[in-house]
């Protein structure tokens, strides 16, 4: 039982559960610190943890497998299964717990667990990425699929193997996750309507979001966008619009919109609007200096960077660095992120980079089709890459700076209502 951390070891041992986990042996460590969520953010911070010998650091996930959020849809088209093993991409020294943290006691720097056992901490990173937001509109949630999870898109798989070819699917939803779903399902030969709520792609320069047009059109994808085109009610079999229209649909799937895990604001912490924990500059939580937040359920200045997995493994070393300055009795510095842009597959044999400046504001500049493609499968392969990199040489991932952030934070101040 030495891998037994604080608040454990101050408890009876009753209520200990064994749990599995994997990793290097269990080392003692001078000051231990736990990583909720073992996506993108939660591995790279993990992995970034263990340059210091006196770390010992746990992460605890509820699955036993590394999940490639950007491969889903390729999930529902049935082309990749989107998992990697952790002993791949997890540093020796981190163990894994396998669990699902149900609270975070912040007063005794301590966790519970679904089945029971608590962990303790003296600094805890918050990862627990994003998941798909509550609909809101009639009937969505009854009978439309979502896909923002491992387990969502399996089952939307196995729904769509049931379903004749010639099945009509509506993909609700024009950000990148609804125009690669509706891209791979019409490539493997699927009847699909995309309906935008909006513009196709809000976040494409024009260019780029004609050529997207395009390489849907050629596919086949019956694209429905403007300003009318809002979803109001979702049946078993069709999708209503706001301008009245009904689209028949066999099979809804619903990717307009990402919330993130109530575990925060559960746990009696502060977050924004959508529930991501509010942080300073540096990451660290309002509330409590020993809680730092990474990836999709940070919200720095209440101001969060685009949820995106070039975001969250730069928001997650920069947690991991938080952590590490404050064990050295040092000041963490601010977090400065600058983008490069925005990529998308369109199906197996095209895709599209979408170039923007360091603030993330997109550009004229894209590179689209067969090129477009084989850019997209390098940055997915390059994002584990980079766990991989830092399981191996910690401290080792860098990333470019974007010195418009502090303009937008004095904006920001400056627009907050005085209180008297």
């Amino acid at each position: 039982m030495a891998w037994l951390t604080r608040c454990q070891r101050d408890r009876p041992l009753g209520v200990l559960r064994p749990n599995p986990w994997i990793g290097g042996s269990a080392m003692p460590g001078n000051i231990d610190v736990v990583v909720v969520g073992g996506g993108y953010a939660g591995v790279i911070s993990a992995n970034r943890l263990t340059q210091r010998g006196d770390v010992a650091v746990t992460l605890i996930n509820p699955r036993r497998t590394f999940v490639e959020r950007i491969r889903l849809h390729q999930v529902v088209g049935g082309s990749d299964d989107a998992v990697v093993d952790y002993r791949e991409v997890l540093a020796e020294g981190v163990r894994l717990v396998v669990d699902t943290v149900t609270r975070i006691d912040a007063a005794e720097r301590c966790v519970t667990l679904a089945d029971g056992g608590t962990v303790g901490y003296d600094y805890l990173i918050y990862a627990v990425g994003s998941a798909s937001a509550a609909p809101g509109v009639p009937g969505a949630a009854e009978f439309a699929h979502p896909i923002a999870s491992l387990e969502e898109a399996q089952r939307l798989r196995l729904v769509l193997d049931g379903l004749p070819g010639m099945a009509s699917v509506t993909v609700v939803g024009a950000g990148p996750t609804g125009i690669e779903a509706a891209a791979e399902l019409a490539e493997a030969g699927r009847t699909v309507t995309l309906v935008c709520g909006g513009p196709l792609g809000p976040y494409l320069h024009p260019r780029a979001r004609r050529s997207v047009a395009r390489r849907l059109a050629k596919l086949g994808v019956t694209v429905v966008d403007g300003p009318d085109t809002k979803v109001t009610t979702v049946t078993r079999d069709a999708v209503q619009l706001v301008d009245g229209r009904e689209l028949p649909s066999t099979v809804t799937v619903w990717t307009a919109g990402f919330g993130v895990p109530d575990l925060a604001a559960r746990s009696g912490l502060r977050t924004d609007a959508l529930g991501r924990l509010l942080t300073d500059e540096t990451l660290t939580s309002v509330d409590d200096m020993r809680i730092v937040a990474a990836g999709d359920s940070a919200a720095p200045s209440d101001l969060p960077f685009r949820m995106s997995c070039q975001a969250a493994t730069r928001i997650g070393a920069h947690a991991a660095d938080t952590v590490l300055a404050r064990i050295r009795g040092e000041q963490p510095v601010p977090i400065n992120l600058g983008f490069f842009g925005q990529c998308m597959s369109l199906g197996r044999r095209a895709g599209i980079f979408q170039f923007a400046a360091r603030d993330d504001t997109a550009n004229g500049l894209y590179i689209g089709g067969g090129p477009g493609a084989k850019l997209k499968e390098f940055v997915c392969k390059h994002t584990v890459q980079h766990l991989t990199n830092e399981a191996r040489k910690p401290g080792s991932l860098t990333w470019v700076k974007d010195d418009k952030r502090q303009e937008l934070l004095r904006a920001k101040r400056d627009e907050a209502p005085i209180r008297r």
